[in-house]
């Protein structure tokens, strides 16, 4: 290339400049860490780092497009509840269990004995007796799966398989019975089963129209962020490459135990939304370090990795921490969610701090490339922020006094927030097993959709049913049925009064567990959503004490300064308690539901708290690591409390806001889906990162350091001997740093 060629080709790139032709010398790197040290040596090595990463792809990733078949589609359940046990005894004894199915046939016009209505249901009972998940079919029975009217009949089918297995019966089988409908005869498929294939065909499809409307929205928000199209499409590789490895690896744990469909789709939008955190914190320090500063490739890249990959590395151990926390739900359906997303967190994690780093050591002066007008090149520093956390300096209560205002009025409803399990109105309406429910409920009472199935002794049959007889909660009580391969026991049908979801079906299955004889045992679907809304309402404020403890000993770990971990807990419950209190006022008062197009249960899904408190958490949690790290680096350098607010404003803010933008527009897509679930988790996840970024991270945590002064970088003597010992920035430790509690102790060059 001509000399001409090379200096056009420099400038375009925003290579660093060099005076009177002479290239400029490249700074000596300072001693690393070990994560510095990590990702020098993959830029280094970057081939064999490419290798390492394509055998993992690709190993991986050849399993990943069937794991949305092999996974599971129930689990909703409490693990040792009555109603699983009830559940087991009926489904071992040859009664069949809680996840048969509920075939409805229906018609206006005819009625049961009718010719052309019986053909319909003689070939509904074909199908069902042709499936191997079916061991044996009831046909409908005068006053008991016949309606009144002769217009609505119930063909029963017990169950040969699993509730897994039965919701993957469910999903070949649906279509099949409702073609057999013919001349106003209509076919619906209902029961739990075909509720949850359903629901999970919904959701999936609802998650994958809001990634088709996401991508090319994060894509644009990446590039106006980053200013290069190169650049932008780092964050891209590594959500893809984290959730190839993800995908592959839920399948082949698939193999050995259930895992829910729901863990691949929490797995794709945590993929997306760290990996654009991760790339644009590392990405934009590699630029400063390489264009700013003058370091060649591969020392950028290990000067980084030393500051923003340190920050990087704790931001994912705060994440993992946190969905940690939704293990202690003692259901299999919230474990293997949990686990999928914590799966996804590794590799996206593994992938920043190996792949990452290689990728920008081959890159160079090229991660600029396609550029556009506003591409910074080495500007690490933002005026724009930096302004901004003067104006806070000077006036810290105003803001900060309004920013506390707003999220605890955001907050105050939550006191009034109520959860259950959801109903029927997850479902989409035109849905087969929304039809059915309808039906059902028409033609035999709102409570027929909901039977309880009570398990008990032959012993005491005559006072079982003379239990449920009387009670108030409860409308028919069949005749009991011995269970064939149970040593005498038998099981007794009862239909409640009241709609499966209403408090009222609750209250008498609580109320039927104390009045039954000891030995019987309460399950059916209503009777397993109680048992896990229970457990979900029991964990819950275990888990939540787990995620604080464990997130405050971790930040206390990272920044070595107690008082600085406890406003970064304290602020990250703030901006989750304002998320949830627009979440009431939203999905619970039903505000916004012509807009967003979905019908209010009149509560919050019980999973809800949980497990968006740990998802919530977690985001916040990565926005804190972002800014404290920056603000711990200049409290090192000079000991200074405004150097420190307002560097970490001026160095992080812009990455922070770009992180934010980008999953909020992904967020809020999610809004945009069919189902009820995918909404509020898109509003509420969407909400909370808004308030977390713009209230918290870039107003109040910074008023809270300005107030706090140098205390909130004090570490007394007697914790510093226990903590290891962590730093993030480069050079020995300033005197003011020290004066504040920062022992003389810690060189830069012995940092861990």
């Amino acid at each position: 290339m001509t000399p001409a060629g090379k200096k056009a080709q420099s400038k375009k790139s925003g290579a660093r400049k060099t005076t009177a032709g002479r290239k400029r010398k490249a700074p000596v790197l300072a001693p690393l860490g070990p994560v510095g040290r990590l990702g020098h040596f993959a830029a280094r090595n970057a081939r064999w780092v490419f290798v390492v990463w394509a055998i993992v792809a690709i190993g991986l990733g050849f399993f990943a497009p069937k794991a949305e078949k092999a996974l599971s589609g129930a689990g909703w359940e409490a693990t040792g509840s009555e109603s699983v046990e009830a559940r087991d005894k009926i489904f071992n004894g040859g009664g069949g269990g809680s996840y048969g199915f509920q075939v409805v046939v229906h018609s206006e016009s005819q009625s049961a004995g009718e010719p052309d209505f019986e053909a319909v249901v003689a070939r509904t009972e074909e199908i069902l007796d042709r499936s191997d998940a079916v061991a044996a079919v009831v046909p409908p029975t005068a006053g008991q799966s016949i309606s009144r009217d002769g217009h609505t009949v119930v063909v029963a089918a017990v169950a040969a398989k699993d509730p897994n297995e039965m919701v993957s019966a469910a999903d070949e089988l649906k279509g099949e019975l409702i073609a057999a409908g013919t001349n106003g005869v209509r076919v619906e498929l209902t029961g739990a089963a075909g509720m949850w294939s359903d629901f999970n065909e919904a959701n999936l499809e609802a998650m994958l129209k809001s990634e088709l409307i996401s991508w090319p929205v994060t894509l644009a928000i990446l590039v106006i962020a980053f200013g290069s199209l190169v650049a932008a499409g780092l964050p891209l590789m590594l959500t893809i490459v984290g959730l190839m490895a993800a995908a592959g690896t839920l399948y082949l744990g698939a193999q050995l135990f259930d895992i829910s469909i729901w863990a691949m789709n929490f797995a794709l939008m945590f993929a997306l939304a760290l990996g654009i955190d991760y790339a644009l914190f590392i990405a934009m320090r590699f630029r400063n370090a390489f264009f700013g500063q003058g370091h060649t490739a591969e020392d950028a890249v290990a000067d980084a990795m030393d500051t923003a990959g340190k920050a990087v590395l704790f931001s994912g151990l705060t994440v993992l921490i946190s969905l940690s926390a939704v293990m202690l739900v003692p259901s299999p359906a919230f474990k293997s969610m949990a686990l999928g997303i914590m799966v996804s967190v590794v590799f996206v994690l593994a992938a920043s701090l190996t792949l990452l780093p290689a990728v920008l050591a081959k890159l160079g002066a090229r991660v600029n490339a396609i550029g556009t007008p506003w591409v910074r090149a080495g500007e690490h520093r933002s005026e724009l922020f930096a302004r901004w956390g003067e104006t806070l300096w000077r006036r810290p209560i105003v803001f900060g006094l309004a920013a506390l205002l707003v999220l605890v009025a955001l907050t105050l409803p939550v006191l009034k927030l109520d959860t259950g399990m959801p109903s029927i109105k997850v479902v989409p309406e035109e849905d087969t097993s929304r039809q059915g429910y309808d039906l059902v409920q028409a033609a035999f009472g709102p409570g027929y959709p909901g039977a309880l199935q009570v398990v008990t002794p032959a012993d005491e049959v005559d006072r079982t049913e003379a239990v449920l007889a009387r009670d108030p909660g409860i409308a028919q009580v069949s005749s009991a049925q011995p269970l064939p391969r149970a040593d005498g026991e038998e099981v007794i049908v009862a239909v409640p009064t009241d709609d499966p979801s209403s408090d009222r079906l609750k209250a008498t299955i609580d109320r039927l567990r104390e009045e039954l004889p000891p030995q019987a045992l309460i399950g059916g679907p209503a009777a397993e959503n109680h048992d896990l809304e229970t457990a979900l309402a029991d964990t819950t404020p275990l888990a939540i004490g787990v995620v604080l403890v464990l997130g405050f000993l971790l930040l206390l770990v990272a920044f070595q300064a107690p008082l600085v971990a406890l406003l970064g807990v304290v602020t990250n419950l703030l901006a989750v308690g304002a998320a949830f209190g627009v979440a009431k006022w939203i999905f619970q008062d039903g505000n916004l539901s012509g807009l967003l197009g979905f019908e209010s249960q009149g509560f919050l899904n019980a999973w809800g708290p949980i497990f968006f408190f740990a998802m919530i958490f977690a985001i916040a949690m990565d926005y804190t690591v972002f800014l404290l790290s920056s603000a711990r680096e200049h409290w090192e350098e000079q000991g200074d409390p405004k150097a420190a607010m307002v560097g970490s404003l001026a160095h992080s803010g812009r990455v922070i806001l770009a992180a934010a933008g980008v999953m909020v527009a992904v967020f809020f897509t999610f809004a945009l889906s069919g189902p009820l679930p995918p909404k509020e988790m898109g509003v509420i996840l969407g909400v909370a990162v808004f308030l977390d970024a713009f209230l918290v991270r870039l107003l109040l945590l910074p008023v809270l350091l300005r107030l706090t002064g140098k205390w909130a970088w004090y570490l007394p003597h007697w914790l510093d001997r226990v903590l290891p010992d962590i730093h993030f920035g480069h050079g020995e430790v300033s005197k003011g740093a020290r004066a504040a509690g920062t022992p003389p102790r810690r060189q830069r060059a012995e940092k861990s």
